[in-house]
């Protein structure tokens, strides 16, 4: 098992490897970073916002992509909310390439210090296990699409990082996962509840500031910022593509005309997560059953790619750790992030239905790997005693 094991790893580091030489080498050529990946709709809204230009206006936004190389008569605007200007206004001061290359060299080192951070929270234990977190598939997925998920990522790990010591920073880094808000609906309702809960007023008082800082740099650059989004959105319409998620495959095989329905698994999840939190919240532990709420917040998310799955690797590493600890096999991960990479680099893109296996998948393995963790030793607790 050892050996088929090491065997599946290594071709998923191939695998991976491959992956980041395609983006990187199409960057290069002005390709993966502008015209055809959702860089563009970011560089797009950044170059509108220094004009003093409305950032969702498709119009416009369309001219500048077509600019930027991208052959297409629909324009991709960006869903998110003002918020999101903190990220892309640098991006109105350069050329498309150039911003190309900048944006790449974020996320990387993104990524790169999130891994880093995630090592150091599990006790920065001996061993290059955590390396098997660059071959995290939406996290990849990410790089070659030029997506935001890893800087979600990066908050959040610093939510992790940060909470015991720094409780005013956790808050404000947790705030630009606000950028995707749906994404957090269950995480989002229990810290709630574990901050009055605790009185961690601070972590509170960090994603307001946060937050209004975000409202108030969007303010100074476009103030009419939150109606041209609501108008946007109004639109576009975002709830009515098949987004491969469960939740939209719920609706879908329901009744799609009803978008309520879409919601209604998100809605049922919160009501878990109050009640999971409330048996645990005496001995709640944001690296442990936080982890599972994380998980399962975002399987049950009624709008997601798995790009937006980037923010689940502290689930990810710490599942890996688990299944060493316990002499679980790895070979399922390594399957799942095998499969993954297959389907991407086949062409098979993340706009279609395919993908919709990916976020149970990802929280089956760690619940395989977790199973049985003593809940006495304040680690993980045992699925089947949930």
């Amino acid at each position: 098992m050892r050996i088929a094991t090491a065997i599946c790893l290594l071709v998923v580091c191939l695998m991976a490897a491959m992956v980041f030489t395609v983006s990187i080498l199409a960057v290069n050529r002005g390709i993966a970073g502008t015209g055809t990946t959702d860089f563009v709709e970011y560089w797009s809204a950044g170059q509108l916002l220094m004009r003093g230009a409305d950032p969702y206006d498709p119009a416009a936004t369309l001219q500048l992509e077509r600019s930027a190389g991208r052959s297409t008569d629909q324009p991709e605007v960006t869903f998110s909310p003002p918020a999101i200007f903190l990220l892309v206004a640098p991006l109105g001061l350069v050329g498309a390439k150039t911003g190309a290359v900048l944006w790449m060299i974020a996320l990387i080192a993104s990524f790169a210090v999130s891994i880093r951070l995630l090592w150091i929270l599990q006790g920065r234990r001996p061993g290059q296990l955590h390396l098997l977190c660059y071959c995290f598939a939406p996290a990849l997925t990410c790089l070659m699409a030029g997506q935001i998920g890893i800087f979600l990522l990066l908050g959040l790990v610093l939510f992790l990082y940060l909470h015991t010591r720094r409780p005013f920073l956790a808050g404000a880094a947790l705030a630009v996962c606000f950028v995707k808000p749906h994404l957090f609906l269950l995480f989002g309702t229990v810290l709630v509840l574990w901050a009055i809960h605790r009185r961690q007023y601070k972590v509170l008082a960090g994603i307001g500031i946060g937050l209004l800082a975000a409202c108030a740099i969007a303010f100074c650059f476009d103030p009419h910022a939150w109606p041209q989004y609501e108008r946007m959105i109004t639109i576009a319409r975002p709830t009515e593509p098949l987004v491969p998620t469960l939740s939209r495959m719920f609706r879908y095989f329901v009744d799609r005309d009803a978008v309520w329905l879409q919601f209604l698994p998100a809605a049922a999840g919160c009501g878990w997560a109050i009640w999971y939190f409330w048996r645990q919240r005496n001995c709640w532990n944001w690296m442990e059953q936080g982890l599972l709420l994380l998980l399962v917040s975002v399987a049950c998310a009624p709008y997601a790619w798995i790009t937006d799955e980037s923010v689940l690797l502290p689930a990810i590493l710490a599942a890996l750790y688990q299944a060493e600890d316990s002499g679980r096999s790895l070979l399922p991960y390594g399957l799942i992030t095998g499969a993954v990479l297959a389907e991407l680099l086949r062409g098979i893109w993340m706009t279609t239905p395919y993908f919709v296996w990916t976020a149970p998948a990802w929280l089956a393995w760690y619940l395989y790997a977790t199973h049985g963790k003593s809940e006495a030793g304040g680690e993980v607790f045992a699925v089947s005693r949930q």
